[in-house]
């Protein structure tokens, strides 16, 4: 029963996450509109970390494959994390669209193939579920230390500018309470089978602690009001890989 009760939770909460990224998607629209009124001349997309948001995706993508490769089929966790897959394949776009880069392009190119591959192999390719199950373990673990870097990098892009440019708040608080909604379904899951959750889900909320702390130091600090200064004549685009 606590199976249930902490999985509609969980699904529940997790409907911020797909809240944070829809006001993501929402944030950087208007600051197009901005842009194209010449009322900023700063990208809509500026600040924005490609590396953040591909090892978000690898992290929503990872637990969408373990749900599906499950002895029972885990629907708490793969519909809601296919949906937010999409949702961060959309940002990543926007990216694409708003700098014409390369590093950008390959990066939603090769999310889109995992997002539409992996699915497929697992239904056409007899037997798949069953390696599909350890290789998606290990893909956790992987992903937790590439989410850590990802967010990371995104807090030292922050320091670098003391500007959060289109990052949206709202995205990172939502994300953080969907990370303690997952360790509490983690935990009703048993250790053997959540502790890949428990381990992904608790550096995630770590991070976005971090990350919201330096909204108010942009804010607050006069280190990042002299950062401002120095980098308002940078091009943003190289500042946000």
């Amino acid at each position: 029963m606590s199976y249930h009760v902490t999985g509609l939770i969980s699904s529940a909460i997790f409907l911020l996450t797909i809240g944070g990224l829809w006001s993501q998607l929402g944030f950087v629209w208007r600051r197009k509109e901005s842009a194209a009124a010449g009322e900023t001349l700063e990208r809509p997309t500026a600040v924005l970390s490609v590396n953040q948001f591909v090892s978000s995706f690898l992290a929503f993508f990872s637990f969408f494959l373990y749900g599906m490769c499950l002895e029972r089929f885990n629907h708490y966790l793969v519909w809601p994390r296919l949906a937010a897959s999409l949702l961060t394949l959309a940002v990543l776009f926007e990216i694409v669209r708003d700098r014409r880069d390369r590093v950008a392009s390959l990066a939603f190119a090769a999310c889109a193939i995992l997002l539409v591959g992996a699915p497929l192999g697992l239904v056409t390719i007899p037997g798949a579920t069953e390696w599909g199950r350890t290789v998606s373990q290990s893909l956790i673990v992987i992903v937790t230390v590439i989410l850590a870097q990802g967010y990371l990098h995104q807090v030292l892009i922050i320091r670098q500018t003391g500007r959060t440019g289109g990052i949206s708040a709202r995205l990172h608080q939502f994300f953080f309470w969907k990370d303690i909604s997952t360790i509490a379904f983690a935990l009703s899951m048993g250790t053997s089978t959540g502790w890949p959750l428990m381990l992904l889900s608790t550096v995630s909320a770590v991070t976005k602690l971090i990350t919201l702390w330096h909204f108010r130091w942009v804010r607050l600090s006069s280190i990042a009001s002299q950062r401002r200064e120095t980098t308002a004549g940078a091009p943003t685009g190289t500042l946000a890989n």
